[in-house]
Protein backbone atom coordinates (compact mmCIF):
# COMPACT_ATOMS: atom_id res chain seq x y z
CA UNK A 1 0.00 0.00 0.00
CA UNK A 2 1.52 3.31 -1.03
CA UNK A 3 1.75 5.99 1.61
CA UNK A 4 0.01 9.33 1.07
CA UNK A 5 3.22 11.39 1.13
CA UNK A 6 5.54 8.87 -0.56
CA UNK A 7 8.26 10.69 -2.49
CA UNK A 8 7.55 14.08 -0.87
CA UNK A 9 10.02 16.18 1.11
CA UNK A 10 8.86 18.31 4.05
CA UNK A 11 10.53 20.94 6.22
CA UNK A 12 9.06 21.54 9.68
CA UNK A 13 10.33 24.58 11.59
CA UNK A 14 10.60 24.16 15.35
CA UNK A 15 10.28 20.40 14.97
CA UNK A 16 12.17 19.16 18.03
CA UNK A 17 9.28 19.04 20.50
CA UNK A 18 5.55 19.42 21.05
CA UNK A 19 3.32 19.92 18.03
CA UNK A 20 6.29 20.27 15.65
CA UNK A 21 7.76 16.91 16.65
CA UNK A 22 4.36 15.23 16.29
CA UNK A 23 3.97 16.75 12.81
CA UNK A 24 7.45 15.58 11.76
CA UNK A 25 6.74 12.05 12.96
CA UNK A 26 3.35 11.89 11.24
CA UNK A 27 4.60 13.25 7.89
CA UNK A 28 7.40 10.68 8.00
CA UNK A 29 4.94 7.89 8.87
CA UNK A 30 2.95 8.93 5.79
CA UNK A 31 6.07 8.50 3.65
CA UNK A 32 7.66 11.96 3.48
CA UNK A 33 11.37 12.65 3.92
CA UNK A 34 11.48 15.19 6.74
CA UNK A 35 13.86 17.97 7.77
CA UNK A 36 13.27 19.71 11.09
CA UNK A 37 14.80 22.92 12.40
CA UNK A 38 15.45 23.68 16.05
CA UNK A 39 16.96 26.68 17.83
CA UNK A 40 18.18 24.89 20.94
CA UNK A 41 17.84 21.41 22.38
CA UNK A 42 19.95 19.36 19.98
CA UNK A 43 19.23 16.18 21.97
CA UNK A 44 15.46 16.55 21.54
CA UNK A 45 15.89 17.16 17.79
CA UNK A 46 18.22 14.15 17.47
CA UNK A 47 15.70 11.96 19.25
CA UNK A 48 12.93 12.95 16.80
CA UNK A 49 15.24 12.05 13.89
CA UNK A 50 16.24 8.77 15.54
CA UNK A 51 12.59 7.85 16.11
CA UNK A 52 11.74 8.51 12.45
CA UNK A 53 14.76 6.54 11.22
CA UNK A 54 13.94 3.70 13.63
CA UNK A 55 10.53 3.43 11.97
CA UNK A 56 12.16 3.21 8.54
CA UNK A 57 11.86 6.87 7.53
CA UNK A 58 14.38 9.51 6.50
CA UNK A 59 14.96 12.67 8.53
CA UNK A 60 17.56 15.31 9.34
CA UNK A 61 17.74 18.01 12.04
CA UNK A 62 19.17 21.45 11.25
CA UNK A 63 20.09 24.00 13.89
CA UNK A 64 18.51 27.29 12.79
CA UNK A 65 16.96 30.14 14.75
CA UNK A 66 13.63 30.78 13.01
CA UNK A 67 14.19 34.56 13.19
CA UNK A 68 17.62 34.40 11.49
CA UNK A 69 17.15 34.89 7.74
CA UNK A 70 20.50 33.42 6.70
CA UNK A 71 20.14 30.39 8.96
CA UNK A 72 16.62 29.69 7.65
CA UNK A 73 17.71 30.09 4.01
CA UNK A 74 20.60 27.71 4.70
CA UNK A 75 18.17 25.21 6.27
CA UNK A 76 15.95 25.29 3.18
CA UNK A 77 19.02 24.80 0.96
CA UNK A 78 20.29 21.94 3.11
CA UNK A 79 16.88 20.25 2.90
CA UNK A 80 16.94 20.48 -0.91
CA UNK A 81 20.59 19.39 -1.12
CA UNK A 82 19.93 16.38 1.14
CA UNK A 83 16.61 15.18 -0.27
CA UNK A 84 16.68 16.69 -3.78
CA UNK A 85 13.61 18.91 -3.49
CA UNK A 86 11.06 20.62 -1.28
CA UNK A 87 7.33 19.94 -1.44
CA UNK A 88 5.94 20.89 1.98
CA UNK A 89 6.80 23.69 4.40
CA UNK A 90 5.26 23.63 7.87
CA UNK A 91 5.69 26.95 9.68
CA UNK A 92 5.46 25.60 13.20
CA UNK A 93 8.09 27.57 15.15
CA UNK A 94 6.37 30.06 17.43
CA UNK A 95 6.08 31.23 21.00
CA UNK A 96 3.76 32.81 23.54
CA UNK A 97 4.72 34.75 26.67
CA UNK A 98 1.57 34.63 28.79
CA UNK A 99 1.12 37.78 30.88
CA UNK A 100 -1.03 40.90 30.91
CA UNK A 101 -0.39 43.16 27.94
CA UNK A 102 0.26 46.18 30.14
CA UNK A 103 3.04 44.30 31.94
CA UNK A 104 4.68 42.86 28.82
CA UNK A 105 8.11 44.32 28.02
CA UNK A 106 9.07 45.64 24.59
CA UNK A 107 11.68 42.86 24.37
CA UNK A 108 8.96 40.26 24.94
CA UNK A 109 6.70 41.86 22.33
CA UNK A 110 9.58 41.88 19.84
CA UNK A 111 10.31 38.23 20.56
CA UNK A 112 6.71 37.15 19.88
CA UNK A 113 6.40 39.28 16.72
CA UNK A 114 9.80 38.23 15.35
CA UNK A 115 9.18 34.52 15.78
CA UNK A 116 5.46 34.29 15.02
CA UNK A 117 5.23 36.71 12.08
CA UNK A 118 8.67 37.61 10.75
CA UNK A 119 9.85 34.01 11.11
CA UNK A 120 6.93 32.75 9.02
CA UNK A 121 7.63 35.38 6.36
CA UNK A 122 11.33 34.46 6.19
CA UNK A 123 10.79 30.70 5.96
CA UNK A 124 7.97 30.97 3.43
CA UNK A 125 9.92 33.28 1.16
CA UNK A 126 12.97 31.01 1.25
CA UNK A 127 10.83 27.91 0.63
CA UNK A 128 8.88 29.41 -2.29
CA UNK A 129 12.12 29.98 -4.19
CA UNK A 130 12.83 26.23 -4.03
CA UNK A 131 9.39 24.66 -3.83
CA UNK A 132 7.99 22.43 -6.54
CA UNK A 133 4.75 23.33 -8.28
CA UNK A 134 1.91 21.61 -6.43
CA UNK A 135 3.65 22.23 -3.11
CA UNK A 136 2.14 22.93 0.29
CA UNK A 137 2.67 25.80 2.71
CA UNK A 138 1.05 25.08 6.07
CA UNK A 139 1.30 27.48 9.01
CA UNK A 140 0.42 26.61 12.58
CA UNK A 141 -1.75 29.48 13.75
CA UNK A 142 -4.04 29.34 16.77
CA UNK A 143 -7.74 29.30 17.56
CA UNK A 144 -7.11 32.57 19.46
CA UNK A 145 -6.12 34.16 16.15
CA UNK A 146 -9.79 33.96 15.27
CA UNK A 147 -11.63 34.21 18.58
CA UNK A 148 -9.88 35.46 21.68
CA UNK A 149 -11.12 34.39 25.11
CA UNK A 150 -7.88 33.79 27.01
CA UNK A 151 -6.45 36.67 29.06
CA UNK A 152 -2.68 37.00 28.89
CA UNK A 153 -2.33 36.19 25.19
CA UNK A 154 -2.97 39.57 23.56
CA UNK A 155 0.25 39.92 21.51
CA UNK A 156 0.23 36.20 20.67
CA UNK A 157 -3.35 36.28 19.38
CA UNK A 158 -2.55 39.37 17.29
CA UNK A 159 0.37 37.58 15.63
CA UNK A 160 -1.79 34.52 14.90
CA UNK A 161 -4.47 36.74 13.35
CA UNK A 162 -1.73 38.14 11.11
CA UNK A 163 -0.94 34.59 9.97
CA UNK A 164 -4.60 34.13 8.98
CA UNK A 165 -4.47 37.07 6.59
CA UNK A 166 -0.99 36.12 5.35
CA UNK A 167 -2.41 32.68 4.46
CA UNK A 168 -5.39 34.12 2.59
CA UNK A 169 -3.33 36.66 0.68
CA UNK A 170 -0.47 34.36 -0.27
CA UNK A 171 -2.85 31.64 -1.50
CA UNK A 172 -3.94 34.03 -4.27
CA UNK A 173 -0.36 34.74 -5.36
CA UNK A 174 0.88 31.16 -5.66
CA UNK A 175 -2.28 29.41 -6.82
CA UNK A 176 -1.12 29.45 -10.45
CA UNK A 177 1.73 27.14 -9.40
CA UNK A 178 -0.70 24.71 -7.81
CA UNK A 179 0.77 25.56 -4.40
CA UNK A 180 -1.77 25.61 -1.59
CA UNK A 181 -1.42 27.81 1.50
CA UNK A 182 -3.34 26.91 4.64
CA UNK A 183 -3.45 27.82 8.32
CA UNK A 184 -4.04 25.09 10.91
CA UNK A 185 -5.31 26.65 14.14
CA UNK A 186 -4.92 24.48 17.24
CA UNK A 187 -6.85 25.12 20.42
CA UNK A 188 -5.48 23.95 23.79
CA UNK A 189 -3.02 21.14 23.07
CA UNK A 190 -1.18 19.23 25.78
CA UNK A 191 2.51 20.13 25.28
CA UNK A 192 5.44 21.33 27.42
CA UNK A 193 4.48 24.93 26.59
CA UNK A 194 0.82 24.51 27.56
CA UNK A 195 0.43 21.38 29.69
CA UNK A 196 -3.06 20.06 30.44
CA UNK A 197 -2.01 20.08 34.11
CA UNK A 198 -0.76 23.69 34.03
CA UNK A 199 -1.93 26.87 35.78
CA UNK A 200 -3.63 28.14 32.61
CA UNK A 201 -5.36 24.85 31.79
CA UNK A 202 -8.69 24.99 33.65
CA UNK A 203 -10.31 27.89 31.72
CA UNK A 204 -8.94 26.61 28.39
CA UNK A 205 -10.37 23.13 28.95
CA UNK A 206 -13.69 24.65 30.06
CA UNK A 207 -13.90 26.63 26.81
CA UNK A 208 -13.80 23.47 24.67
CA UNK A 209 -16.93 21.57 23.62
CA UNK A 210 -15.22 18.21 24.29
CA UNK A 211 -14.07 19.18 27.79
CA UNK A 212 -10.50 18.05 27.21
CA UNK A 213 -7.17 19.19 25.88
CA UNK A 214 -6.12 17.98 22.45
CA UNK A 215 -3.09 15.83 21.67
CA UNK A 216 -0.27 17.00 19.42
CA UNK A 217 -0.99 13.97 17.22
CA UNK A 218 -4.48 15.31 16.55
CA UNK A 219 -2.99 18.49 15.11
CA UNK A 220 -0.45 16.44 13.14
CA UNK A 221 -3.25 14.38 11.57
CA UNK A 222 -4.85 17.51 10.10
CA UNK A 223 -1.48 18.82 8.87
CA UNK A 224 -0.77 15.47 7.18
CA UNK A 225 -4.15 15.59 5.42
CA UNK A 226 -3.60 19.18 4.23
CA UNK A 227 -0.15 18.14 2.94
CA UNK A 228 -1.61 15.24 0.94
CA UNK A 229 -2.87 15.11 -2.65
CA UNK A 230 -6.41 14.64 -1.31
CA UNK A 231 -6.39 18.25 -0.05
CA UNK A 232 -5.36 19.79 -3.37
CA UNK A 233 -8.52 21.95 -3.59
CA UNK A 234 -8.17 23.40 -0.09
CA UNK A 235 -6.27 26.68 -0.04
CA UNK A 236 -6.44 30.03 1.74
CA UNK A 237 -8.28 28.20 4.52
CA UNK A 238 -8.12 28.61 8.30
CA UNK A 239 -8.80 25.17 9.75
CA UNK A 240 -9.38 24.87 13.48
CA UNK A 241 -8.49 21.76 15.47
CA UNK A 242 -9.61 23.07 18.81
CA UNK A 243 -12.10 20.65 20.37
CA UNK A 244 -14.87 23.13 19.67
CA UNK A 245 -13.25 26.06 21.51
CA UNK A 246 -14.46 28.45 18.81
CA UNK A 247 -17.80 26.73 18.23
Amino acid sequence: MSKKLEGKTALVTGGSRGIGAAIARRLAADGAQVAITYSRGADAAASVVKGIEGAGGKAIAIQADATDRKAVQAAVEKTVNTFGKLDVLVNNAGTAIPKKFEETTLEELDQVINLNIRGVFIATQAALKQMNDGGRIISIGSSVGERMMTPGLVPYSATKAAIRMFTQGLSREVGDRGITVNNVQPGPIDTDLNPASGDWATPQKAATALNRYGKAEEVAALVAFVASREASYITGANLTVDGGTNA
